[in-house]
């Protein structure tokens, strides 16, 4: 199992090489892409843009909401203070606790969300070259068993410096 990369100056040349490469026959999920800036005009750059975040954080504050809720409903009954008249329960007063811990449940699951479709904190990526952060776009390919179609597809998307890894 060989490593194979190139690095492109353009992203018109990086989007060539990920369409060779699926012409080639490999799957998008062993595919590497690597920018020091966001490309999402190109389609490459849209790849992984499907997310569930948004729904989990929208659940996570439910889950906020719903224990602020519980939390001053069930504190105020079990030491109930006699007002004269007010009731034991009033959610104009709890609205506070109810909208912290609604965003408090929000960026929990957002964070938490975020952590776990990163793979922080022990993300390292298995194709790396410091030249991405000079500009450059890295595709390449980690896990291919196929590494004379690999080469030939990325030497055929245009100039770019080809590297074999062990």
């Amino acid at each position: 199992m060989r490593r194979i990369y190139a690095l492109y100056s353009s992203a018109d040349a990086a989007q060539r090489a990920v369409n060779n490469l699926r012409k080639a026959g490999i799957p998008d999920d062993v595919i590497a892409i690597c920018s020091s800036v966001p490309l999402e005009e190109y389609e490459f750059g849209q790849r992984d843009r499907a997310t569930w975040m948004p729904w989990i954080a929208g659940g996570g504050a439910a889950a906020g909401l719903t224990t602020g809720y519980l939390l001053t409903t069930l504190t105020q009954n079990a030491w109930p203070i006699i007002t004269g008249g007010m009731p034991i329960v009033s959610n104009w007063t709890n609205i506070i606790i109810l909208f912290e811990l609604t965003m408090l449940g929000a960026v929990l699951a957002t964070v938490i969300t975020l952590m776990i479709a990163a793979k922080l904190p022990n993300r390292r990526p298995e194709l790396y070259d410091p030249e991405v952060a000079g500009g450059k776009i890295l595709i390449g390919v980690s896990s291919s068993r196929e590494g004379d179609s690999v080469e030939r597809a990325l030497r055929a998307a245009g100039p770019g410096s080809l590297k074999i890894l062990p």
